[in-house]
């Protein structure tokens, strides 16, 4: 059997969310960007040209926004956490990683990023 091993690269989604502790976080949204890799095989896809054998990256990063909108999180682990669970939910997925970056969150530097990877892989 000849594997499709896909990656789909969702880059640099920039989206607004309560993110943090502090009074001035909790009391204001802050930018953050997500990026995510998923990989997943895409041999039926590939083979039958037809959008149901394919992920549909849309759909999930659809799910990414109102996850991110719709909720208040103290901390990035949490919030790159959740993404992540989103984007290994899909049967298909075999691998995947996040990195939300908190722009201007420490003075002098353009931001400070998470990064978490899961694999589904036997």
């Amino acid at each position: 059997m000849i594997l499709h091993d896909a990656t789909i690269r969702i880059k640099n989604l920039r989206l607004r969310t309560y993110i943090g502790f502090n009074d001035d976080e909790i009391k204001n949204k802050q930018d953050v960007v997500v990026n995510a890799v998923i990989k997943y095989d895409a041999k039926r896809a590939a083979d039958t040209d037809a959008v149901d054998n394919a992920l549909n990256y849309k759909t999930v990063t659809k799910a990414i926004i109102r996850l991110v909108e719709n909720n208040r999180f103290l901390l990035l682990e949490k919030l790159t956490g959740d993404i992540l669970a989103l984007c290994a939910d899909h049967p298909w997925v075999k691998w995947a990683e996040v990195e939300v970056d908190k722009p201007h969150a420490l003075r002098f530097s353009d931001s400070v990023s998470l990064s978490i990877a899961c694999s589904k892989e036997d």
